[in-house]
Formats: C-alpha cells, sequence, structure tokens
C-alpha cells in the first residue's frame, strides 16, 4: 500500500510503501496511484488539486484538529477521513491559557507602553482586590468554553486551578470531565454573567458567523472574547463594532476570517485586541503514533480512528 508523507512534518515512520511529497507542489504523476494520503500544512489548492488526481486513495489522515480543510477538497465519498482531533490538545490549551491571562494582565497595553517609553502607573502598584467591572483576574471569573472538546477539557482544569468557574458549552449538556456543560439555548441567560467567552468551535455551515452581534450583545460591557477555533466562526465586524462602541471589553484572536489576517483590517489598531498568527496548535504531538494506527487498521480492515468522513 502506498502513502504518501507531507514533508510539512518531520515522522518518525517505517510505513511500507510510504513516500514523502512536497505540500507545495502538485503531486508527481508517480504519486497517483497511492492509496493513502497523509495532509500536514498544505494549501487549499494542493488538497483539491490531490482530490481530482489521486483515482485509488482510500484513507486522507489530515493532522488538523479541525478537518474543514480536507472535507472541502473534493475527496470522493467512499474515502475515509480522519482528524487529528486530540493531537492539538495541549499546545491550543496552552496558548489560550496565554491568551487569556494576557488579557487579564493587560499585557496589550503595557507592551504598547514599553514602546512608546510610558511608565503605565494607572496599571501597576496597588490594584483592588475586586474589582467586578473589569476582567483583571482569574480568581473567581466566570469563563465560559463554547465547543466543549479535548482541548476544553485540557484548559478547563488549568483556568480553575487559577480560581476560575469553568462553565461549557456543546450539542448536549451534562457534566463533562468535572465541568457543567450546557447547550446553547442557555447562552441568553449564560453569557450576561460571564467575563470571558472562549470559542474553540469548529468551521462548518452550522457555525459560520455563529459569534455574531446577538451573541456578542449577551456579554457584559467587561467581557473579552478569545478565539482559537476558526475564524470563519465569528463576524469580525460586529466585534470590531462592539469594541468600538465600548459595549465589550477586548478580543484575543489566534484566527480569523481570512489568514493572513488583511492589513486593512481594523482589528490591528484597536488597543484592546490581541493578535496571534494562528500560532496556538502548529504542533501535532503524537502525528506518527495517529498514523501508524489507522494504516495499521486499514491493513487489516479494521474501523479507523477519529473519522469525521
Amino acid at each position: 500500500m502506498k502513502v504518501l508523507l507531507p514533508d510539512s512534518i518531520p515522522l518518525d515512520l517505517d510505513l511500507p510503501g510510504a513516500v514523502i511529497y512536497p505540500v507545495d507542489q502538485p503531486l508527481d504523476d508517480s504519486l497517483l496511484d497511492a492509496d493513502a494520503l497523509v495532509a500536514w500544512g498544505n494549501p487549499g489548492w494542493q488538497l483539491r488539486d490531490a482530490a481530482a488526481r489521486l483515482t485509488r486513495v482510500r484513507w486522507v489522515q489530515t493532522l488538523a484538529a479541525g478537518p474543514d480543510a480536507v472535507l472541502a477538497a473534493g475527496f470522493g465519498p467512499d474515502v475515509v477521513i480522519t482528524s487529528g482531533a486530540g493531537l492539538h490538545d495541549k499546545t491550543v490549551a496552552e496558548h489560550t491559557l496565554a491568551l487569556v491571562l494576557a488579557a487579564a494582565r493587560r499585557l496589550n497595553l503595557l507592551v504598547r507602553a514599553q514602546i512608546g517609553h510610558r511608565w503605565a502607573a494607572e496599571l501597576g502598584g496597588l490594584q483592588p482586590v475586586r474589582d467586578t467591572s473589569n476582567f483583571r483576574t482569574l480568581r473567581d471569573a466566570h469563563v465560559v468554553i463554547w465547543g466543549f472538546g479535548g482541548i476544553a477539557a485540557t484548559l478547563a482544569p488549568l483556568l480553575a486551578a487559577l480560581g476560575a468557574r469553568v462553565t461549557g458549552v456543546a450539542q448536549s449538556e451534562g457534566t463533562r470531565h468535572g465541568f457543567p456543560v450546557v447547550t446553547a439555548a442557555a447562552l441568553p441567560t449564560l453569557l450576561p454573567a460571564a467575563d470571558v467567552l472562549i470559542n474553540i468551535l469548529p468551521a462548518s455551515d452550522s457555525t459560520r458567523r455563529i459569534v455574531d452581534e446577538a451573541v456578542l450583545g449577551l456579554l457584559p460591557a467587561h467581557a473579552w472574547l478569545v478565539n482559537v477555533g476558526r475564524g470563519a466562526t465569528v463576524d469580525e465586524q460586529a466585534l470590531l463594532a462592539a469594541l468600538r462602541d465600548g459595549r465589550l471589553a477586548g478580543a484575543a484572536l489566534d484566527v480569523f476570517e481570512t489568514e493572513p489576517l488583511p492589513e486593512t483590517s481594523g482589528l490591528w489598531d484597536e488597543p484592546n485586541v490581541l493578535i496571534t498568527p494562528h500560532a496556538a496548535g502548529g504542533r501535532p504531538l503524537g502525528a506518527a503514533e495517529r498514523i501508524r494506527s489507522n494504516y495499521e487498521a486499514l491493513v487489516a480492515g479494521r474501523p479507523l480512528s477519529h473519522v469525521v468522513s
């Protein structure tokens, strides 16, 4: 069985029939009889080209947590697509925690002051122990995580360890990993009491710009939005308007509807916006093990793991 492995990540794999291919070029004609393709960092055009020309492919493994790019490429309905869900839980959780703490401690404003050689006395010195009109600490803060999967399961205990009260939002309610989880139907009563809304939603037709003017309007004026899911899930114009009108305190954003974020975007110049360049993941931990496990399952005729299509 011929398996195409991307040159975008070093993989310690010794699989029969494995061939390394460049992700930034069309597939060579000699590779078009491949049975399997592993994708990581492939541009959209390359995936579409692969979907059109790999006539024998049976399995596509993406190492991305969200399989939207591979799903959009146009592979046939008989192709099994498996995702990299779980491979980014620790790295995205770590980055999300960094964004939340940066927002609470106003690192965005402190860096601006440093660049201007200004001692920001208003952000230092004596501070109120409790300030309910601002989000300044995770102690007793209410953090809502929309999209309560593996990343949230890793992140929630870290937030709780620093004193936050965490509520998850998912498709079904209950208790997950020791935290209460509600459905989106509860947002009208949940968000007005939130200090931070963390969005980890995947991109799909049902989630496109789901964090819209109505959702943002439910948050109190001192709250922050943190987005480490997919940029397409947030209405950026509604977000910008909420920030400029003072209806939302700030936003920490790692993903955007268009990437790289265009220079003309108004988000760049907002003092209470933290921007990172889709940096939360980018390091699929355990990628080789996931590929090997699914490869062995395919050869043996067993069900593959993390199937999305």
